[in-house]
């Protein structure tokens, strides 16, 4: 069914069943009530692709991710796509893989298909290269946060999820409390530290030791733990950096005898259930809430669409999810 055939059925013009279907003032209520009941009759669906091109939006978001198998990406492109589908946007997600070449490709490919604005997804909450002087269409960075300070990023709140785990540490009066984490090259990581670090500062507290850098990995919180208990014994909580890190944590101090929580607590980071609520006991941790995040985006993606572009870097806030690792469990 076309327009026309519409037009036809409720006995009006193509240019008034245009105006009535579209909400336009200059239609009589009566007449825009027959071109809808006309419509509707006819199961008609209007051309979305001849809408764009009179209206100059296609109502298409292009999505370009560098790792799309990655840990952190599907969750906020899941947030994206769920608060784009709520306004009716279509999406065209592109896979860049950390190719340069690649990701230009994509990037002369979506503004081929016209697409109304783009989300630039990152993979590891790190600095990036700002794309937006090769983008003629409104840019959002998730995830990742754009060289350019004129562009607007929306990232992980690494400093303020590592004091929510330092605070619930101290309100559950340890105070002896070791650090193990990833690489030092990785920003997240050292925002963690200096989050923990802040805490036991304000509480008047000193570190069980220095930070342990190394990998992100269940081997690294296996050996890291045993060098921590080495050098402080009495080490009664230990910060990991992500949940990897706090399940070989958590294996090494069933291996030497201490009890969790009892003699030490755990707490992770980022929330992956497959070590979190798999570890023995299951492990309190950090969510960075990634759909929300996401979602975020997209709102801002919108204002920019309509012509209230932001600019600089916004830290979506994580919330604490509390299970047996630091006590009995708490539900939120």
């Amino acid at each position: 069914m076309t327009l026309s055939d519409v037009a036809s059925r409720a006995g009006v013009s193509v240019a008034t069943a245009s105006k009535a279907l579209n909400g336009r003032a200059e239609v009589a209520q009566a007449t825009r009530e027959r071109v809808l009941r006309a419509a509707d009759e006819l199961s008609f669906q209007p051309n979305a692709l001849a809408s764009g091109l009179i209206n100059g939006r296609t109502r298409t978001v292009g999505l370009l991710t560098d790792e799309l198998g990655g840990r952190f990406a599907m969750s906020i492109l899941l947030g994206a796509e769920n608060a784009l589908g709520n306004e009716q946007m279509s999406v065209l997600l592109c896979d860049a893989r950390g190719d340069a070449i690649r990701r230009q490709h994509y990037i002369r490919t979506l503004l081929a298909r016209q697409v109304d604005g783009f989300i630039v997804v990152g993979d590891s909450n790190e600095v990036g290269p700002s794309l937006t002087q090769d983008i003629p269409v409104p840019v959002v960075y998730a995830y990742a946060e754009s060289t350019d300070p004129r562009d607007l990023s929306v990232i992980a709140d690494d400093e303020g999820g590592a004091r929510l785990a330092a605070e619930h540490l101290v309100l559950h009066g340890r105070r002896r409390i070791g650090h193990i984490t990833g690489p030092d090259g990785y920003r997240s990581a050292r925002d963690r530290a200096a989050g923990l670090r802040t805490v036991l500062t304000e509480a008047g507290l000193d570190p069980a030791g220095d930070p342990l850098f190394g990998e992100w990995s269940q081997r690294w919180g296996r050996h890291a733990t045993r060098l921590l208990l080495a050098a402080r014994p009495d080490v009664d909580a230990i910060f990991c950096g992500n949940d990897q890190l706090a399940a070989g944590a958590a294996d090494t101090l069933r291996d030497l005898g201490r009890r969790i929580p009892d003699d030490v607590a755990i707490v992770g980071y980022d929330n992956w259930e497959f070590f979190a609520a798999d570890c023995r006991p299951p492990l309190t941790t950090v969510d960075l809430n990634l759909e929300r995040l996401g979602a975020t985006a997209v709102k801002h993606l919108y204002a920019a669409l309509d012509g209230n572009p932001g600019s600089g870097v916004i830290r979506q806030p994580g919330r604490l999810v509390v299970r047996e690792s630091t006590g009995p469990a708490v539900h939120r």
